[in-house]
């Protein structure tokens, strides 16, 4: 009896002791907000000065906040977002209890955050580093005009101050990095194209490009082409791609040229699509007639992005590149005699073959990293030797006609068989006669849900018989060649010193073309 009255007080000596407590702590509550509504917000800040300050002299530990917008710029920190980042993707994430699901801007999938007002640990290298994410609302007598800035969030990352340099030469520089890599790994990939320049407004936040996702499914693997120079791409790819370090080591700008020729549809564009897949880089698709000056063609530069692939289709056909150069001095004043001042004027806004050198090969070209530029052609011919030497476009890969490893990819892909009995006559018949492997493909493409194989082997060997006449008949003269030196040629008077220039012109190609073709 006596155990069970004791136990019995006890029990109500701690509920009053608890009940007091929480009594006393409200009330300390209750006076620190009344006592907040009279003294002023300067004395409020020198208090937590004073306050912060002897926290400092007593405690060993060190504090670094990282907040989401920077002081003089309205856009997030790129601080704060790989924070984010890292910590979404970090192990102690995992040990949070208050998390927060989004999908950021360019962001493929969701990816979760840590909650405001949560604390996580993170363990690097033996050093325990704490993460703190905390959110401010501003006073009620402050009127913002930008809603985006009336709550801020940072990040505060508290170690011991022997951890001091560990952190500043390796934990952030390694946070940095992890956060880029989730952040690349999260991203969603985009086709760009550029608008035209009469939409581009004075300010800093214009749209110079205009983009949708990326969804082209080509991939190596679907690939139709040699498997050994098929090898030889990814290599190259494989190089560029984990190359920055050498790139520095020799001087170079971090950024590599390609150059696709041959006829229509023998995979250059799905080539591109493949690159863009296998590196997991944006593709910027340049248009260059929609380009009026020099000057806008290096700020469309300019506002690229790193992990891309810039794209000219067709640049044969975009401007005139076809190797002339500046006319003579006697024809340029004869012409301005003749033409309106208004047209040399327009002449001067257009791009021109220097202005579209120092975009690929120039100092502006060096601006950011890990850009890989790519032209293509069905006239290889046509282009300025400049245009394509070493140094801006790299390597020059030959997209030939079908042959026979090109024809069993494609088979694989659209049949799903690898080996059948005419396979051998349709192997004689792809090394006698031209085809694209767009045009092997659409007979191979099945006319019905169930697959008839036979059916289509045949239809694509009627194709290739029909193919194989027209080369023999001398269907598939090119006549371009000739049609390419009176392009070179001017329209003056003097016809006959203007066709001098076009040969030498000509010949000037033939002696310049380079040597490292795939």
């Amino acid at each position: 009896m006596e155990m069970t009255a004791a136990m019995e007080g006890a029990a109500a000596g701690g509920s009053w002791a608890a009940g007091f407590s929480l009594s006393a702590v409200a009330s300390l509550l209750f006076f620190f907000s009344m006592l907040q509504e009279h003294i002023p917000f300067q004395l409020q800040d020198c208090l937590a000065a004073m306050a912060a300050r002897l926290h400092a002299l007593l405690s060993p530990y060190v504090t670094v906040t990282i907040d989401d917008h920077a002081s003089d710029s309205f856009s997030r920190s790129e601080a704060f977002l790989a924070v984010e980042a890292y910590l979404s993707a970090s192990p102690c994430a995992a040990r949070a209890r208050r998390l927060r699901a989004d999908i950021a801007e360019g962001a493929d999938r969701m990816a979760l955050a840590v909650d405001d007002h949560e604390e996580v640990a993170d363990d690097f290298r033996g050093a325990t580093m704490w993460w703190r994410k905390s959110k401010a609302i501003p006073r009620a007598n402050v009127i913002s005009w930008a809603p985006r800035q009336d709550e801020r969030r940072s990040y505060h990352l508290t170690f011991h101050r022997r951890h001091r340099a560990l952190v500043e030469a390796d934990y952030f520089p390694h946070v940095l990095a992890e956060g880029r890599a989730v952040t690349i790994r999260n991203r969603q990939r985009r086709l760009f194209t550029n608008n035209p320049g009469a939409d581009w407004s004075g300010y800093d936040d214009a749209r110079v490009w205009s983009h949708v996702k990326l969804e082209h499914p080509s991939t190596f693997a679907t690939l139709a082409m040699d498997p050994v120079r098929k090898q030889e791409i990814i290599d190259d790819l494989d190089m560029f791609r984990d190359g920055k370090d050498y790139y520095a080591s020799v001087g170079k700008a971090w950024k590599r040229g390609y150059l696709l020729f041959r006829p229509p549809g023998t995979g250059k564009s799905t080539m591109i699509a493949a690159m863009a897949n296998f590196l997991d880089y944006d593709v910027y698709d340049l248009e260059l007639t929609a380009v009026e000056s020099n000057t806008e063609l290096r700020r469309l530069f300019i506002e690229t992005t790193g992990k891309s692939i810039i794209v000219i289709e067709d640049i044969d056909c975009s401007i005139d590149l076809t190797g002339k150069r500046k006319k003579k001095k006697k024809d340029k004043k004869k012409k301005k005699k003749m033409m309106p001042p208004s047209d040399d004027d327009d002449e001067e806004k257009k791009v021109t073959l220097s202005g579209l050198l120092n975009f690929i090969d120039g100092l502006w070209s060096a601006c950011g990293g890990e850009r890989i530029i790519i032209f293509t052609t069905n006239h290889k011919e046509k282009l300025d030797p400049a245009l394509i030497r070493r140094g801006r476009m790299d390597m020059h890969i030959e997209m030939s006609y079908c042959c026979f490893e090109s024809f069993k990819v494609l088979a694989k892909n659209y049949l799903g068989v690898e080996q059948h009995e005419m396979f051998g006559e349709i192997r004689q018949l792809l090394e006698e006669a031209d085809m694209s492997p767009a045009d092997v493909a659409e007979n191979l493409m099945p006319r019905s849900k169930t697959k008839d194989v036979d059916a289509c082997l045949e239809r694509l060997v009627k194709a290739l018989h029909e193919a194989k006449e027209t080369k023999a008949a001398g269907g598939n003269d090119d006549d371009d060649e000739s049609s390419s030196s009176s392009d070179d040629s001017d329209s003056s008077s003097d016809s006959e010193e203007q066709d001098k220039l076009a040969v030498v012109t000509k010949l000037d190609f033939s002696l310049a073309q380079p040597n490292y073709i795939i």
